[in-house]
């Protein structure tokens, strides 16, 4: 009788256990255990047990395989590499040309499409100018800043439906059209002038303003011919600061034609386009979103902000968890670091698009982050912080990790914990056939996307995934031996979860029995 009550009470026990796992779980989007029944993976250390990771950061930071030409030697043709896109969203090509001095003059196709696989083209200007180059950038660390001045730019419509929307926008009196006149299809219009002082830009948001940022880098491959790439500045993700806005970071690079990555199909057909005949890219295959794996940087990123920095992301689709490694540089090749942010939390896919096809909406939630700092200068920055507003007051040392969510962040940092963002991902894959994961570009006045009506509209430079691995290697507990701040023993929790669900069990098992 004892024996049949003890295996009554374990299998009682057993249930409420599960009971427990399955209410820590939650029900809701956000419902985030506080002390998670299995150890945490340390982010830090992820990378040693993904060597394909490791080896692709080892790579972007090699001496040998970068270099950067300051300044630029900028004579030759560059063309985009894919379908670009940007902020709106706009979806184009690009194709710039530039002469040998003495002349700095230069020669840009822009050609814009309705859709985001570059597939529809809508209109194509042709912009000339003449642009100087100054000197070492003094805000974005290994960039030249130049001037430039346009001539002429000139428009050529593509498509009787593009038409009708540029009517709206362009008024007929500045493009020299007749009373009752209309636009039309495949006739060059011209729209700015600077010796007849005719401006007719602004109703399209246009600027170049692109030129004044500038960096050029050359891959060396061990098999194959150095590639160059040309960086050329951002552009503002709020279109009213666009026609005005300097930039200090960079879009995503154009090629040289003569050196170039391979395989570029895309390349060959930019650089054979006109005004006339614009590049209609192939259409690239539909890839669902599946964010399982590890994905990184391809390069050393620059962002605005003077930023440069790589990024892991992890996700495990179906417990909707990910992490992301940010490890941030003071220099362009991403040799000097400053300070590491490793952050988690959960995520959930909200629905297609309905700005930029083939796109996914998602809400990310950061629930913890830890730091650690490496530069001297920000380690005496967080030590003078406020009790409270930043980790352990004080404790900061360099290289030794500390947790900030105990601090619902780092006002420091401008990391504020929990932390709700909107973003936009999308899956593609490079010329290789490897995966790319592209996800939302950031707000370039340092905001954050916190609100739906702020969800990119455009991408960051994309990541590739290293790795298909899901998971969490039991060896790295959350809290390691160098990490500072408030600490609970997981192990702990769990055993005296585990008594005190006996003893309640136990008594519950006993008014029962009574």
């Amino acid at each position: 009788m004892a024996e049949e009550r003890l295996i009554h009470l374990l299998n009682t026990t057993w249930m409420f256990f599960l009971m427990q796992v399955l209410c820590v779980r939650g029900s809701k989007l956000w419902e985030v255990p506080t002390a998670p029944l299995v150890p945490h993976a340390n982010l830090s250390t992820r990378l040693f047990w993904e060597p394909q990771c490791q080896t692709q950061l080892h790579h972007l930071q090699n001496e040998a395989r970068i270099t950067a030409t300051i300044p630029p030697k900028l004579e030759g043709h560059w063309v985009s590499s894919r379908c670009e896109v940007r902020p709106g969203p706009e979806f184009l090509t690009r194709s710039y040309t530039f002469y040998q001095n003495p002349t700095r003059l230069f020669r840009a196709l822009q050609h814009y499409y309705s859709d985001s696989e570059c597939h529809i083209p809508t209109y194509s200007l042709v912009i000339r100018g003449k642009l100087r180059l100054c000197q070492a950038s003094w805000i974005t660390r290994g960039a030249t800043e130049a001037e430039h001045h346009l001539h002429k730019v000139g428009m050529v419509i593509h498509s009787q439906k593009a038409v009708h929307h540029l009517s709206t926008r362009l008024p007929s009196s500045c493009l020299g059209l007749k009373s009752g006149g209309h636009l039309v299809p495949h006739r060059f219009y011209e729209l700015f002038n600077a010796k007849a002082e005719k401006d007719c830009l602004g109703a399209l948001g246009f600027s170049m303003m692109e030129l004044e940022l500038l960096r050029l880098e050359t891959h060396h491959h061990p098999h194959s011919r150095p590639a160059q790439e040309l960086f050329i500045g951002d552009v503002h993700t709020d279109w009213n600061e666009r026609v005005h806005h300097r930039p200090t970071g960079y879009q995503e690079p154009l090629q040289n034609v003569m050196h170039h990555i391979h395989p570029c199909p895309v390349c060959a057909l930019v650089y054979r386009a006109s005004e006339q005949h614009p590049p209609i890219l192939p259409p690239s295959p539909s890839i669902p979103l599946d964010l399982n794996g590890n994905w990184v940087s391809q390069r050393c990123e620059s962002h605005p902000a003077v930023l440069f920095l790589t990024r892991l992301f992890v996700f495990n689709e179906e417990q909707r968890t990910w992490e992301g490694t940010y490890q941030h540089y003071s220099d362009p090749m991403c040799r000097q670091p400053s300070f590491t942010l490793l952050a988690s939390g959960h995520y959930v896919k909200v629905g297609q698009s309905a700005k930029v096809r083939g796109a996914t909406a998602l809400v990310f939630k950061v629930t913890r982050a830890k730091v650690i700092v490496y530069d001297q200068a920000r380690l005496q920055e967080l030590n003078s912080t406020q009790n409270g507003r930043c980790g352990q007051p004080g404790g900061w040392e360099t290289g030794i990790e500390q947790d900030i969510t105990w601090t619902n962040g780092c006002d420091a940092l401008g990391i504020r914990l929990p932390h709700k963002e909107y973003e936009l991902f999308k899956m593609g894959m490079d010329n290789k056939g490897r995966p790319l994961l592209f996800n939302g570009e950031r707000p370039t006045d340092g905001s954050s996307p916190d609100r739906p009506a702020k969800r990119p509209t455009s991408f960051q430079t994309p990541m590739v995934q290293c790795s298909t691995r899901v998971g969490v290697d039991p060896r790295y507990s959350s809290y390691s031996d160098h990490s500072t701040g408030p600490k609970i023993s997981s192990a702990n929790a769990l055993h005296s979860s585990l008594i005190l669900l006996s003893v309640l069990n136990a008594w519950c098992s006993n008014i029962y029995l009574f």
